[in-house]
């Protein structure tokens, strides 16, 4: 299930947050990806392999 992400993707993650949202914005792509959670603002800086393991599904994609 390999899926192609692109900046500003809002996406869901299995487990929330501890705001108490799982929606996060994808801010930065590469080997890392840095993804903004949408209710607190934090960011997390997470390896490819473990944020594609651990997305539920793309909520919004980016329109170019």
């Amino acid at each position: 299930m390999e899926h192609e992400f692109q900046l500003n993707d809002v996406v869901e993650m299995k487990k929330p947050h501890p705001c108490g949202t799982n929606k996060w914005r994808v801010i930065r792509l590469g080997m890392d990806f840095r993804i903004k959670c949408e209710g607190c603002q934090h960011s997390v800086l997470i390896p490819r392999k473990e944020f594609t393991r651990k997305v539920k599904k793309v909520l919004s994609k980016q329109e170019e």
